[in-house]
């Protein structure tokens, strides 16, 4: 748990070797204050509320020099009991918020599919192309570059190449599955709208924070260049 970086090499628990290095009394209370109240706001991110009677013993307990209540044994298995209990709230969690991203989604694709322009592939890709391209379209063992944003269904854009002013290369088959199967339509030059659900986008598990579980996924892609592998004789 990251509270406070504190200096501490620097101070001494001997006032008579420092002297006046170290601080008062006054500035002892209120730092004292200062790292109880970082630390509170710490423990409000636990995914479960914590005990404060038993939190405030314990911090009492540890800076008197006394024997912890529980031994080494006890505190063990007490801290993977709740790390167990822990990853079961959050998979419980996980579940939730994927069955509702899970239903919105697919009343977006549905609602989607039905405008002009939209299509729908078997694997429930939809896609729009905004500009064609010419020229020769990359198989999935090719590398291509591509400029890029991606938004969520609220329009909340998670990434773009746009933005950091430089487009990206990358093997077609290394990316998801909506990818490889999308760009593959592309001829270089154009751009595409890339309506992904989230079988072929980050599935059950999403991707960092800001893609959630079964999320569908909207893309604008730009094919630059298609750099073709060769087979290896």
């Amino acid at each position: 748990m990251a509270l406070l970086a504190l200096p501490t090499a620097a101070w001494s628990q001997d006032p008579v070797e420092k002297g006046k290095e170290q601080p008062s009394a006054d500035q002892l209370a209120k730092f004292s204050y200062l790292l109880g109240w970082r630390m509170a706001a710490e423990l409000e991110t636990f995914p479960m509320k914590l005990d404060p009677q038993s939190l405030m013993q314990a911090i009492q307990d540890r800076l008197a020099g006394r024997e912890s209540k529980f031994s080494k044994e006890e505190m063990d298995k007490v801290r993977t009991e709740m790390m167990e209990t822990f990853q079961k709230e959050k998979s419980r969690q996980m579940e939730s918020i994927g069955e509702k991203n899970r239903a919105e989604g697919a009343s977006f694709m549905a609602e989607n599919g039905k405008k002009p322009g939209i299509t729908t592939t078997a694997s429930g890709l939809q896609y729009q192309v905004v500009r064609e391209g010419k020229g020769e379209k990359p198989k999935a063992s090719d590398h291509v570059t591509v400029h890029y944003a991606g938004t969520l269904l609220d329009g909340t854009e998670f990434d773009s190449s746009y933005k950091r002013g430089q487009p990206t290369t990358f093997p077609l088959d290394k990316v998801i599955a909506g990818w490889t199967e999308g760009l593959q339509l592309m001829q270089p030059g154009a751009k595409f709208k890339l309506f992904v659900p989230p079988q072929l986008a980050y599935g059950k598990t999403g991707s960092g924070g800001a893609i959630g579980p079964e999320t569908t996924l909207i893309f604008e892609v730009e094919l630059l260049e298609v750099h073709p592998v060769k087979a290896t004789p």
